[in-house]
């Protein structure tokens, strides 16, 4: 997140009427929830643990034990339990 001049980006009569309320501080303005983004998108790594839960379902299918997969995966078997069962 840069910070950005209000000066250089709003129109003026917006920016006299948030000087009624705010007055040389910070101010954030959130993004609509339209443009939120869930855990892990944009860094990619959500895809990245459904291919590897993807593969643990697999091999578990296949007669993988829960402590193998948990011991191949540095995961609990709590862990492997909850990805395995997930509806």
């Amino acid at each position: 997140m840069k910070y950005q001049n209000a000066n250089n980006v709003l129109p003026e009569h917006l920016l006299l009427e948030i000087q009624q309320y705010v007055q040389g501080e910070y101010l954030y303005i959130p993004a609509p929830k339209t443009y939120h983004k869930k855990w892990g998108e944009k860094s990619g790594i959500r895809k990245i643990l459904e291919h590897r839960n993807e593969k643990i379902i697999n091999k578990y299918k296949q007669g993988f034990t829960m402590i193998e997969l948990a011991e191949e995966y540095c995961l609990s078997v709590h862990s492997i339990k909850k990805i395995v069962y997930k509806k």
